[in-house]
């Protein structure tokens, strides 16, 4: 069976929505999933600069079109995704270390969607310890053995780790996806190529 890695951060409304469709992909012809969750920022500070210089020097012709097409997706894929943001960026450093908490439970993907819908969807500031308790109540995890272990080195050491892979493998921002180990895609809307490089590896 094909090996997928996706290497994602919350903080990003295109990485919700490849989130959402990969899974869909997934469930529609069937590959294995392994989740990454990496820090964006560290990456764009890394080898990707230019993302800050946009945010700081936007161009307004295409800031314009980027909040356009954004809505497109998000209706297109049915997601609830409100934008400006109340905080953005968002410190997604928590949230992110929970994830291998979740994964440990057997619930990265739903603990996944509750930090993506109640950051982008519900406009909560993830980087708070109340909204990350309420996340937890959502998938039934618990929250004060999640946020004691996201602060434990052993945990910030894999953030740090799945990070520097995703440069050391080429990757420059989330979400990034790798087929079969070598095969990369960047990016939400690149589902019609990674299922056709699937179908080549199948």
């Amino acid at each position: 069976m094909v090996n997928i890695e996706f290497f994602y951060d919350c903080s990003s409304p295109w990485t919700y929505l490849g989130f959402d469709s990969i899974l869909k992909l997934q469930e529609d012809v069937g590959f294995n999933i392994k989740w990454k969750p990496f820090l964006v920022g560290g990456v764009f500070n890394t080898v990707n600069p230019s993302v800050q210089h946009s945010r700081d020097y936007p161009v307004p012709a295409k800031a314009t079109y980027l909040h356009k097409d954004l809505a497109d997706w998000v209706r297109h894929q049915e997601l609830d995704i409100k934008w400006p943001m109340t905080v953005f960026p968002v410190n997604s450093v928590k949230a992110m270390r929970g994830c291998f908490v979740a994964e440990e439970h057997n619930k990265i993907v739903p603990y996944s969607m509750a930090v993506f819908d109640t950051y982008w969807g519900q406009d909560q500031d993830i980087s708070q310890e109340h909204v990350m308790r309420e996340i937890c109540a959502q998938v039934g995890l618990d929250a004060d053995e999640l946020l004691e272990k996201v602060a434990n080195p052993v945990y910030k050491d894999r953030l740090k780790a799945n990070t520097q892979e995703l440069v050391d493998r080429g990757g420059f921002g989330t979400p990034t996806i790798f087929v079969n180990g070598e095969d990369m895609y960047f990016g939400n809307d690149r589902m019609e190529l990674i299922l056709a490089a699937i179908e080549r590896a199948s």
